[in-house]
């Protein structure tokens, strides 16, 4: 099927779902070649993606996928966004998550190492000491116990070996970008999507919809950020009780101050670990960059809190970030993740001793 596919897209034809599904079934399984999941992902790159096409494929992933159902009493987040965005920014989301968590929302971050920035979540995480091969049961304890888990894609996303080779040698953005923030392990019922192309916000929000998602934000910040953007406006997609609703927000909307883009920008990993260790230990004090880099990390934690039902707006959920962060507690969420993984804690020592 997937060789019918590839004709059908180089000649600009969108596939049917059965198609979609038949053709990704094939991929995830091992069917097919690299030459021809490199020509598939291309193709369909190149005719754009519709609602339909992406759904199928996320339905295909999910059953592929090692699935974990933790048990809590309130809704599951994920903060995760596309990645592909041409500002190369420090660890928003993840950062964000840490916030989050330390208000009290249950957080299941999906994530990978780097493809398109300079440092992914699991590059950051692994840095900070964290074991990123904790087995999927330890990650559904881990966000029972301690309100927070990791789930590295590689660990619970097996299948995706096969597609990894094609898409780093092709190197440019295809549908996987989009598929992993919507191939939540843990069955996220919300979410904060960041995507790196205004056209993909309809796309990406219809998707989420029709997979069932509770309550999500798809948002595309200025400069082409997949984070909500302090450097200027932000559209946002909201999801909510199976309805739509567009709007801009605007940084000044919640008091921050406009940064301009590269104060929010990194240059290597280490810059990113140096970043979220001075936001997460509350240490931006008179520094323009890292105020505007902790600006931007509250407002996408609030986001979180906000979807997670622990504030009714978002201004609420800026006042509950900070406090999370002033407190210690979105600090602590990270030594307690770094600990229930079983991870190196004496990392982060060594780290904040020369830091």
């Amino acid at each position: 099927m997937i060789r019918e596919c590839i004709a059908k897209l180089v000649r600009g034809e969108d596939l049917l779902p059965e198609e979609a599904e038949e053709a990704m079934t094939e991929i995830m399984s091992g069917k097919a070649s690299d030459a021809q999941i490199a020509s598939f992902i291309t193709a369909l790159r190149m005719k754009g993606e519709t609602v339909e096409e992406i759904t199928a494929f996320a339905s295909v992933m999910r059953r592929f996928c090692i699935r974990i159902n933790p048990s809590i009493k309130s809704r599951l987040i994920d903060t995760c966004g596309t990645g592909g965005d041409p500002v190369k920014t420090f660890n928003v989301s993840t950062i964000a998550a840490l916030i989050a968590a330390g208000a009290g929302v249950y957080v299941a971050k999906h994530g990978n190492r780097s493809v398109t920035s300079k440092c992914g979540s699991a590059d950051l995480l692994e840095a900070l000491g964290f074991n990123l091969n904790m087995s999927p049961e330890a990650v559904e304890k881990s966000i029972e116990s301690i309100g927070i888990g990791f789930m590295f894609a590689p660990v619970f996303h097996p299948a995706m070996k096969h597609a990894v080779g094609p898409r780093r040698e092709i190197g440019i953005r295809t549908v996987f970008n989009i598929l992993g923030p919507l191939t939540n392990p843990a069955g996220a019922k919300a979410q904060l999507l960041g995507v790196c192309e205004k056209h993909l916000l309809k796309l990406v929000a219809n998707v989420l919809k029709n997979l069932g998602v509770e309550k999500a934000m798809v948002v595309y910040g200025s400069d082409g950020l997949d984070e909500i953007s302090i450097t200027g406006r932000t559209n946002v997609f909201l999801i909510s009780d199976g309805r739509i609703v567009s709007k801009c927000i605007e940084p000044e909307d919640f008091g921050l101050k406009r940064a301009d883009k590269s104060y929010v920008q990194v240059s290597s990993k280490d810059e990113s670990v140096k970043a979220a260790l001075d936001i997460l230990r509350n240490r931006a004090e008179d520094d323009d960059r890292l105020v505007s880099k902790r600006n931007m990390a509250l407002i996408n934690a609030a986001a979180a809190i906000f979807l997670g039902g622990k504030a009714k707006n978002l201004s609420k959920a800026l006042e509950i970030a900070r406090e999370s962060l002033e407190s210690g507690a979105a600090y602590n969420k990270l030594k307690d993740l770094i600990k229930y993984s079983g991870g190196n804690l004496s990392v982060l020592e060594e780290l904040e001793k020369n830091g």
